[in-house]
């Protein structure tokens, strides 16, 4: 057990706090002490079989610029959140919507894929995973670096030297599952300087964060777009809608929404993904 497992452990002993069927919320300081002390995470965890996942699009085709916000949670949305990297104004590497693939799988050693089968399954995909899973998802979305595979940090995450850039300090969003098949998406803030130092681009490396992730129980996690584009939406149990917005626009958000208004005819408002231009 490594000193930032410790320490996260500690700092993540609150409980997960139910809030609807399916969705739970726990939010915590990263550390007791030292650096993080001064870093807040909220994370939201949800249960796949009572929750439906789709990714939005604020224009038809991805545009020259990202134009999506978390602004663009619909009417009977629970959660959203940016979802990976992007070149220009198109989202980086595999992209399925509604079983339709609109983008090809990307490539790298710390690439990792969230996919959504047609059961409604939740996984986490490395890349040897990816091709025999084309045109059996119906959702797809891929980042890097993956934080977690099984359980363990991939081999470029464990010392300098090797790839990745394990000193910078950003804002973090991420994405997980743990054992029971649940999803957990968790954002960090800095905790200074009141609605203004929420958004300022520091926050754990990305180790410090693959170790918190992990003290959450996740056996599998991986970064999505951080810095200065990292946001969320969440309806808390009152109905109530918690932000964290950000400075910049992006092209692909994730939208989650519970399945009872699904088999109830209400869908979410969002638009159809279309290839980009």
């Amino acid at each position: 057990m490594t000193l930032f497992t410790v320490r996260f452990i500690i700092a993540a002993a609150t409980l997960w706090q139910p809030v609807r069927p399916g969705v739970w919320v726990r939010e915590m300081r990263m550390a007791e002490h030292g650096a993080l002390s001064v870093v807040r995470v909220t994370a939201v965890r949800l249960d796949p079989a009572a929750v439906r996942f789709a990714l939005d699009s604020a224009t038809r085709d991805y545009g020259t610029r990202g134009a999506w916000t978390v602004e663009r949670l619909p009417p009977n949305g629970l959660l959203a959140v940016n979802t990976g990297q992007f070149i220009g104004g198109v989202p980086w590497g595999w992209v399925v919507s509604d079983g339709g693939e609109t983008s090809a799988p990307g490539q790298g050693r710390l690439a990792m894929s969230f996919v959504v089968d047609s059961a409604g399954v939740a996984s986490l995909l490395v890349p040897a995973d990816v091709e025999a899973a084309r045109g059996h998802v119906r959702l797809a979305l891929q980042s890097y670096p993956a934080l977690l595979i099984d359980g363990e940090l991939p081999w470029e995450l464990r010392a300098p030297g090797r790839g990745a850039n394990l000193d910078h300090r950003d804002t973090r969003l991420a994405i997980g599952t743990l054992a029971d098949g649940s999803v957990v998406v968790a954002i960090t803030r800095l905790n200074v300087l009141g609605s203004t130092g929420e958004t300022l681009p520091w926050g754990p490396t990305v180790v410090e964060m693959a170790e918190f992730m992990r003290s959450l129980g996740c056996r599998r996690a991986m970064l999505l777009d951080g810095g200065i584009s990292s946001q969320m939406a969440f309806r808390d149990r009152d109905g109530s809608i918690r932000r964290w917005t950000n400075w910049r626009k992006v092209p692909l958000g994730l939208v989650v929404t519970s399945r009872a208004d699904h088999a109830a005819g209400n869908p979410p408002a969002t638009l159809s993904m279309q290839r980009p231009r």
